[in-house]
């Protein structure tokens, strides 16, 4: 039998396996009734809500796709600010960031166990860190004045005259906000690649090594990486989430909404702005319906990467 048709025939065991007991299916109900109130329904709301003008007092009034139109026509600061800004941040922060969180979990997977677990207990911290403490420890570090510690720095090596005020200047504060954002990035996704790094057979570098296989970098590429594309997989989805998702920190180190000069201002931030300050609800939901489709059209595309194929 072919590794293919075992595969397969595993399956049907697992699906006649679950047919055989129907009543196991009911444990699945409480799961299903959360996703539904708290995921599905809102999802639908939002949808129905993005083809309406809503200022969450009188009721919506039906405009059809006018908020969509307006998003890609009328809508400048989208196209000129937001649009760009997110752009760039998910080039870095999820793309790179994804890439930083394999690396790294390469380097801790190839030392002892103590000295690993501490390291990764270090880089991890920072994503289980909330956003308040985040921020404050960091406003610390790029605050405008000559107490700032990195102004304090710069000033004392004589590569600055006078303070920086970091997080106003437009042109400091979307990089500022990447580096926090990469600060922070080493969640799960991270642990589940090193966890699939360390659970490797060994006999496949082996054998990898008697077919030719000469250094580190031939083994991740046609070793490491094809046998642990779940995990791959896994840190993908979670880092284009994490990624779109992670809007706060621009707001939280400026504390306005938008950003001074917009300059930080990433899909999130604009449909916070039009949502729960300008109260445009129905143009909000717009504004996440397509960062929905954003997130989903990313998270497919990493699916087709990294999905076994049958």
């Amino acid at each position: 039998m072919s590794a293919a048709e075992s595969k397969r025939a595993k399956k049907n065991n697992i699906g006649k396996r679950e047919n055989a007991n129907p009543a196991a299916k009911w444990f699945l109900s409480p799961y299903l009734l959360l996703f539904a109130v708290f995921i599905i329904i809102p999802m639908v709301i939002a949808i129905a809500l993005s083809f309406t003008n809503f200022n969450t007092i009188e009721f919506p009034d039906f405009v059809g796709f006018m908020n969509y139109i307006n998003l890609i026509t009328q809508d400048e600061i989208f196209m000129q600010y937001v649009l760009p800004n997110t752009v760039v941040y998910v080039l870095i922060v999820g793309v790179g960031g994804y890439v930083l969180s394999f690396f790294l979990a390469s380097i801790l997977a190839q030392i002892s166990k103590v000295p690993r677990t501490i390291l990764a207990l270090i880089f991890y911290s920072p994503s289980m860190t909330s956003g308040v403490a985040m921020t404050v420890l960091w406003k610390i570090i790029f605050t405008g004045d000559q107490t700032g510690y990195l102004n304090s720095i710069l000033m004392k090596l004589g590569v600055i005259t006078e303070p920086i005020v970091w997080l106003v200047d437009a042109r400091y504060l979307l990089p500022i906000v990447i580096i926090v954002a990469l600060w922070s990035s080493m969640g799960v996704g991270f642990l589940a690649m090193m966890a699939g790094i360390l659970n490797a057979d060994e006999e496949l570098y082996e054998a990898g090594a008697i077919d030719g296989i000469k250094n580190r970098f031939q083994e991740m590429i046609y070793i490491t990486v094809p046998t642990m594309k779940p995990q791959m997989l896994f840190g993908a989805v979670m880092a284009v989430v994490n990624t779109f998702a992670n809007g706060a920190i621009g707001v939280s180190l400026t504390g306005t909404n938008p950003t001074p000069g917009y300059s930080a201002q990433l899909i999130v931030n604009h449909i916070e702005d039009y949502g729960f300050i300008r109260y445009e609800m129905g143009y909000a939901a717009a504004v996440s319906v397509v960062l929905l489709l954003i997130v989903w059209l990313f998270s497919t595309m990493a699916k087709k990467l990294f999905a076994e194929k049958d």
